[in-house]
């Protein structure tokens, strides 16, 4: 049995390895707000809704796909979430029957087994109940195919046929076994056979008891133990491991088998049910979220409404800021503006809606459009770190270097003050070689700067290609946190700065004489 909830075509399942670029994206988007929002408190929640997240779809028809998934989640969530608690329940009742055992010892093997199979045979015929009551109303394909194979396969007659084998494994009135010689005279061929008589009541087992005692109707050959023969005992033993070592296996790899199919359900619905939670906390806030169209990889297209940072939603209940986007055709996009105006929440917003997109979850906008990344790099700026070795600017190049290594045609890469550590001249000329380079090569960028000569030298080569957006500020010098179009300004606005440490205007001749010693 396959679950196919993530992929049309492959199962998802416990993490091999994360993205190299995973804790710069993590920490500049500020990503683990939005994945503890996901958890809910839950650890497994965690470390699915990190692997999902991190993990990108480059086909638009693979992200569509798990979107019609996610849609039905969204409207039938209380099902899913029975779904997800059957997968967790069997897979904390398996864990409670007593331990692993070895192969070296089939009676035990044999008897956990049956235990198991027992259990995952309620759980299987408690889903097979949803598929049959619920599943008509689901309408994504690969709610259909799932509910599907859960009606087809666990039909009752086979629920009814694997139920009568488990009662008979339980191997209640002994063992029926056959065997050959072999070399040597030697038992071979150990096989355990289904006995053809109904089971006996205690009744009939009390008279065969009573009948052996007597000495039998001399039709039957019967050899006892003595208590204290050890060595025929283990003999015994051995023999019986013999005939059920076959069984014990195969039943064995049986239990393997539902046992994944559970482990692959809980992993896969895990994620839909961390985007469940997260809708929860961001309605909660009254913000709006849509299904992205993701496009092709090839034209860089990036148009959105209403477009907004969910980790700032997630961490604040006032009102946010939406911005809205229309980058078709615009490989790259530079902002540019006043202090404080929201042009880095601007810039996270944009990342963490594209790598939204791209595993195919909701985004928080109320309209997005966009191609598919092969990558998503960012390059933010770093507070003082006493333990480096090296200056701000020399880390930030070694950054850069690891950025290039493995970027590709198609990518996005998320600039946010870069190299504004050095001077503005020298700044701006490593910035300058370093974008060109990277939209020669394909590449779309996002670039959020302070630095006018770098953005002055982008409007001056007049491209087609590039989409110039300025952070509003009000005549009054009241931010909106809203990116506008518009060409960048010579100029920061940092009287404001100044104002807000010194005070509003005519501060300073009020205070005369004080004012200039101070």
């Amino acid at each position: 049995m396959r679950v196919f909830l993530l992929y049309r075509d492959r199962d998802f399942g416990p993490p091999t390895g994360t993205l190299r670029n995973a804790p710069a994206l993590t920490q500049d988007l500020e990503l683990e707000i939005l994945f503890g929002a996901m958890a809910a408190g839950d650890e497994f929640l965690l470390d699915v809704a990190r692997q999902a997240f991190l993990s990108s779809m480059e086909e638009p028809e693979a992200i569509l796909y798990r979107q019609g998934i996610l849609e039905d989640c969204l409207e039938r969530p209380e099902v899913v979430r029975r779904i997800y608690d059957t997968a967790v329940e069997a897979l904390e009742r398996e864990r409670r029957v007593w331990g692993w055992v070895s192969r070296d010892r089939p009676r035990a093997a044999l008897h956990r087994a049956v235990e198991v199979l027992g259990i995952f045979l309620e759980l299987l015929a408690r889903l097979r109940r949803i598929a049959d009551e619920e599943g008509p109303q689901f309408r994504s394909e690969g709610f259909a195919r799932f509910f599907a194979m859960l009606s087809g396969e666990l039909n009752d007659e086979y629920l009814a046929l694997a139920g009568e084998h488990l009662e008979r494994l339980q191997l209640r009135d002994g063992i029926l076994m056959t065997a050959e010689l072999g070399a040597g005279h030697r038992g071979a061929n150990y096989v355990l056979r289904k006995r053809l008589i109904a089971r006996r009541t205690w009744l009939e087992r009390l008279k065969d008891w009573a009948r052996q005692l007597t000495g039998g109707n001399g039709r039957e050959l019967i050899y006892e133990i003595a208590d204290r023969d050890e060595s025929g005992f283990r003999a015994l033993t051995e023999l019986e491991d013999r005939g059920i070592a076959h069984v014990a296996a195969a039943l064995s790899q049986s239990t393997d088998h539902i046992l994944s199919f559970f482990q692959r359900l809980r992993w896969e619905l895990g994620f839909y049910t961390g985007c469940l939670n997260l809708r929860t906390q961001l309605a909660r806030r009254g913000r709006p979220i849509s299904f992205p169209e993701p496009l092709a990889p090839g034209r860089a297209v990036l148009t959105a409404r209403g477009l907004y940072d969910p980790c700032l939603a997630l961490r604040m209940d006032g009102r946010i800021a939406g911005n809205d986007v229309a980058a078709e055709d615009k490989a790259l996009v530079m902002v540019t503006g006043a202090n404080r105006g929201g042009k880095s929440t601007f810039l996270r917003s944009a990342g963490a809606a594209q790598l939204m997109m791209q595993c195919g979850m909701f985004v928080p906008a109320e309209h997005f459009r966009a191609n598919v990344c092969r990558g998503v790099f960012t390059h933010f700026k770093r507070e003082e770190d006493t333990t480096m070795k090296s200056g701000k600017l020399d880390e930030e190049l070694s950054r850069m270097s690891s950025i290039i290594g493995e970027v590709t045609a198609d990518s996005l890469v998320l600039f946010n003050e870069s190299f504004a550590s050095t001077n503005e001249r020298e700044g701006s000329e490593i910035a300058r070689q370093i974008v060109r380079a990277l939209l020669e090569s394909g590449v779309k960028v996002f670039y959020v700067t302070h630095l006018f000569d770098l953005a002055r030298g982008f409007v001056r080569a007049n491209m087609a290609t590039a989409l110039f957006l300025r952070a509003e500020r009000l005549p009054d010098g009241q931010r909106t946190f809203r990116m506008l179009p518009g060409e960048p300004l010579p100029t920061s606005f940092g009287e404001d700065l100044y104002g807000r440490i010194f005070g509003p205007p005519g501060a300073r001749e009020a205070a005369g004489d004080g004012w200039e010693r101070g």
